[in-house]
């Protein structure tokens, strides 16, 4: 259903005895993960990653599609410049008849061991939505605040919740107070007050669209 220059292409399905494959575009570069283990970008390429990011949010979320699981692993940030979001709407959870369980499917990447034990959480936990980590139903907020962590650690080269723990990660999400000091001095206050925004602990108080985001970004 997508089609956008900022979201990786998926091709078709390929079968093969058991299994099934997904043929997806190949972006070649580093992925924001792997971009973001020298430290923070510069406030530029931040922000520009940031309202392609925005982009491709903006064109899933008119589709219904919400994305559950952004992360930077997620994220290819070529050192051209360009961004392509990977993985939209893959995140499902499977009870052990092969169908979705109504809880878990609102949850990233969880995984079914051995076919039995339900919702080992990978390491997606540290940009979880606090509504997400207490298995809650989630709509496309829940991907706003995934944009605001990562943003958050474009512009400071650290990560915001993540714990040595999933345990301590999730605690960090529900409660851990975010510190916006540590944002560059120079950071403009609408993005001080749009990180605020994408990053309320409520959803209801959250930013509910990411097109004000992209607003926002192709202001400053």
């Amino acid at each position: 259903q997508l089609n956008h220059p900022n979201i990786a292409q998926i091709y078709g399905l390929e079968t093969s005895g058991d299994i099934r494959a997904l043929v997806m575009e190949l972006v070649d570069g580093p992925t924001l993960a792997e971009r973001l283990e020298s430290g923070a970008l510069s406030f530029t390429e931040s922000l520009s990653f940031a309202l392609q990011i925005a982009q491709a949010l903006e064109e899933a979320h008119e589709k219904g599609i919400v994305h559950r699981d952004l992360k930077p692993q997620n994220i290819k940030a070529s050192t051209e410049g360009r961004v392509k979001v990977l993985d939209f709407g893959l995140a499902k959870a499977m009870d052990s008849a092969g169908t979705p369980t109504a809880e878990l499917a609102n949850s990233p990447t969880l995984t079914a061991v051995h076919g039995t034990e339900l919702g080992t959480i990978l390491g997606t936990a540290a940009y979880m939505a606090p509504e997400q980590a207490r298995g809650a139903a989630v709509d496309k907020r829940a991907d706003i605040w995934a944009f605001g962590v990562v943003l958050y650690e474009m512009l400071t080269g650290r990560s915001l919740f993540a714990g040595p723990t999933v345990s301590d990660t999730l605690a960090g999400v529900l409660k851990t107070a975010i510190d916006f000091a540590d944002l560059p001095a120079d950071t403009p206050p609408a993005i001080r007050r749009l990180l605020r925004r994408c990053l309320e602990r409520n959803p209801k108080n959250r930013l509910h669209d990411i097109a004000d985001a992209r607003i926002v970004l192709e202001e400053v």
